[in-house]
């Protein structure tokens, strides 16, 4: 069996595409849904259950915390971590089952921004890529393993409040290989909408000026916990 297992706070504007687009890409595979409602105060556990997904609720405003509660509420084989706003297809599925049967660890995928985002956003996203993917790191909206890998390296560290799925993909590659599927998975492009250039830049240099250091707690991680949504386009 496949779990696929969402993360989500305050998503019901992008739950439903998310679910939806796992039902299709697992037609044909024994697979379950286990979205993990880490304190949302709208409809997110609700469109949860009315999309055929199992919910499960936490109340620590934490995305390591959230992956590893839904890691251990899930029943199966194969981990996909899947963020409530982002999709995947058929393609990721049978990419990480063939990755798996082939020996490795684990693995993620790049990924791509749905809608528009600013010019400045295309060539910031660009450069973090090419530098980050370069390093074969996986990304947190998308990451999957193996339930035995996943409970030998301990799942994601809770310590951390951002940059988790780094310190993940390290513990992962100590234990054989880890891999990116070549097809992107498609990601809301929301905070690059929202933000302005400068507003990211800064964040980003603070993480790296403080290190490790930097996100151990939310301070200063407003922009992965302020819980700020867009507005839908009337």
């Amino acid at each position: 069996m496949i779990s696929f297992i969402v993360p989500a706070f305050n998503e019901e504007a992008e739950l439903p595409r998310t679910v939806r687009a796992i039902h299709s890409a697992a037609a044909g595979y024994e697979y379950e849904i286990v979205v993990v409602n880490d304190g949302s105060t709208d409809a997110t556990a609700a469109i949860g259950q009315q999309f055929g997904a199992r919910v499960i609720s936490i109340d620590r405003r934490q995305i390591a915390a959230a992956r590893n509660a839904g890691a251990r509420a899930a029943r199966g084989d194969v981990f996909i971590f899947v963020d409530a706003d982002t999709r995947i297809g058929l393609e990721h599925v049978r990419g990480v089952l063939h990755a798996l049967r082939d020996g490795f660890a684990g693995g993620s995928g790049r990924l791509a921004f749905d809608g528009e985002i600013p010019p400045w956003g295309k060539v910031m996203f660009h450069v973090f890529s090419t530098l980050y993917f370069g390093l074969n790191l996986g990304a947190g909206a998308f990451l999957f393993t193996t339930r035995e890998i996943f409970f030998t390296v301990s799942g994601f560290d809770e310590i951390y409040f951002a940059g988790e799925e780094v310190f993940f993909t390290v513990a992962l590659k100590r234990l054989g290989k880890f891999t990116l599927l070549r097809e992107p998975a498609i990601t809301s492009g929301r905070k690059l909408r929202m933000y302005s250039c400068w507003k990211i830049f800064g964040r980003l240099l603070s993480l790296l000026f403080h290190g490790p250091r930097g996100v151990m707690s939310r301070k200063k991680l407003d922009m992965w916990y302020g819980g700020e949504r867009e507005k839908p386009i009337s």
